[in-house]
């Protein structure tokens, strides 16, 4: 059955049966700005304070907003795009390692943000952002408290591999760092409320640290220049030296070391095992995925999409915004609005989860089928639709802004999506659980959004292969295109026949209050399958 069946004769009064039937994958703009006019009413009154020593950043509400001073550190696994590719085929063994590697290397680096008492931030698949805000009042200080944090870590995640017979490498690593004044906002809803800062000391940082091959611990100039470094022609190509990363050990004077580091890991191993993570595949649609309930042992992986959407242009957006209390209210509201909006096209409108808020973007997944088998071409055109939709919702968002008299000059957004099998648990030790969604399309679909500008959406090679001759059409042989908004996506996928293009599209003429959300979806009943390759492509 199409997850976007739709009755085209609605009765004046539908009988349950009729309702049953219709399940909604699709947009609707009176929909959106309803929710859209529902979330800036959520913070018309913000808070911007001044952050003082201790404060806790944990719980923030969504309308107040710290102005950190602090010094940002973004840790690089280089090799994780290797853990996954050591089988050719991206079956469940390569899964199992790479989540066994990164739980490894998490507990690891956690265990140390606690002991220097820096602010763990996120840690995303192969990406950690750690803050450092003490001591106070000395920047020059606190870079090279960063800079001895950074070696520390590269040290410990040296000697944390696994020597076994199917042996777990250690991390590669590449550290970036910048220091300067950020706004520290809330990250997340219900149980994830980790703050988010932003602005160009944390974009900086993850840029030195991001897209780089070379290992090490980069400083940008002004980082440099701050803590008595020479300035260099070009800082992401220029590591620091072992004798300037000695002198900031020196100045830091850390009260941790390297061996009682891995002691403490090895003994909370032993303590509490990581266990084998076993997989089944979910009943779609995801948007019914409990992710808290997720482990090592109750993990799950299928075929699906992967889908990043990037708000582009707002770091500089923070930038001209974050120093004036009038202004950086703005930031708090348009970020709230933008994020939320997003969110509930993916999750409500698509019947997808979101995975996580990556700063300014977020990451979530889709699937349509069964248990047993995903609808692969049908999935690629959901997945399409909804970028559409993110992208309609984002222009209506920008506009209910702006006619708030709020500043959202600059801002577009950056959509990428590809096709593959994807593992989703939690990784960590209970009480300090994180999402974690890995594969190899994970990885594409966020290299897909960094390839485009702020009005751009790009599909996979992958997804693109096995996509309707409609989808084909729809992005072209270069699989991008801009200004693919829901209208333009539906109406040209529809005037190709594509059957669920038409369905989503005869659902906008159809009352509101007669169409079932996509996450009210019967739940089909197939047991849950363990999800190992049933293709010689590899895919559950």
């Amino acid at each position: 059955m199409s997850a976007t069946t739709v009755i085209l004769k609605v009765k004046s009064k539908p009988n349950r049966k009729e309702q049953a039937h219709m399940a909604a994958r699709t947009w609707r703009q009176d929909t959106a700005e309803k929710r859209i006019k529902a979330r800036l009413a959520e913070v018309a009154s913000v808070e911007v304070k001044e952050y003082v020593r201790d404060t806790d950043l944990s719980n923030l509400r969504r309308n107040c907003a710290y102005r950190v001073d602090g010094v940002h550190i973004y840790v690089e696994i280089l090799n994780v795009d290797d853990m996954l590719g050591v089988t050719a085929t991206e079956g469940p063994t390569c899964h199992r390692r790479t989540l066994r590697f990164l739980n490894l290397h998490f507990r690891a680096v956690h265990r140390i943000l606690n002991r220097v008492g820096a602010i763990h931030v996120d840690f995303h698949n192969q990406r950690l952002h750690a803050v450092v805000v003490k001591p106070y009042g000395d920047e020059a200080e606190r870079i090279h408290k960063a800079v001895a944090i950074a070696k520390l870590i590269a040290n410990v995640l040296q000697n944390t591999g696994e020597e076994s017979e199917d042996p777990i490498p250690a991390a590669e690593i590449r550290i970036g760092i910048d220091s300067g004044v950020t706004l520290a906002v809330n990250n997340g809803r219900r149980g994830h409320r980790e703050p988010l800062f932003l602005g160009p000391a944390a974009n900086l940082a993850a840029k030195l640290a991001s897209g780089h091959e070379l290992d090490g611990i980069y400083l940008t100039n002004t980082a440099r220049d701050t803590a008595g470094f020479d300035t260099v022609k070009d800082d992401a190509l220029t590591a620091l030296t072992p004798l300037q990363i000695w002198n900031s050990e020196e100045v830091a004077s850390l009260d941790v070391t390297c061996d009682e580091i891995i002691k403490d890991w090895k003994k909370d191993l032993a303590e509490s095992p990581i266990g084998v993570f076993e997989f089944t595949a979910h009943t779609p649609p995801y948007s019914n995925l409990d992710l808290e309930v997720l482990t090592p042992a109750n993990s799950r992986r299928q075929d699906a999409i992967s889908i990043y959407a990037d708000i582009d242009g707002f770091t500089g957006y923070v930038a001209n915004h974050i120093n004036n209390d009038f202004s950086a209210k703005d930031v708090v509201r348009v970020l709230h609005v933008l994020r939320s909006e997003m969110d509930a096209v993916l999750s409500s409108d698509f019947a997808g989860r979101k995975i996580r808020f990556i700063g300014d973007c977020v990451h979530g997944i889709l699937v349509e089928g069964t248990a047993a088998q995903t609808e692969i071409k049908q999935t690629i055109t959901n997945a399409v639709l909804c970028a559409g939709a993110i992208r309609s919702s984002f222009d209506l968002s920008l506009k209910i802004l702006s006619d708030s008299n709020k500043n959202v000059d600059g801002l577009g957004i950056a959509i990428g999506l590809e096709y593959g099998p994807v593992a989703v648990t939690r990784l960590g030790i209970k009480g300090e659980k994180i999402r974690c969604c890995v594969s190899r399309a994970v990885l594409a679909s966020e290299n897909a959004q960094l390839n485009c500008d702020g009005d751009e959406t790009e599909l996979g090679k992958t997804a693109f292969a096995a996509a309707s001759e409609p989808v084909k059409k729809l992005l072209g042989e270069k699989r991008k295109r801009a200004y693919l908004t829901y209208a333009v996506a539906v109406d040209e996928l529809a005037a190709s026949q594509d059957a669920d293009a038409k369905a989503s599209k005869a659902l906008r003429s159809v009352p509101q209050s007669l169409i079932r959300t996509a996450a009210a979806a019967p739940v089909v009943g197939f047991p849950q399958y363990a999800a190992g390759p049933t293709k010689p492509a590899g895919f559950a």
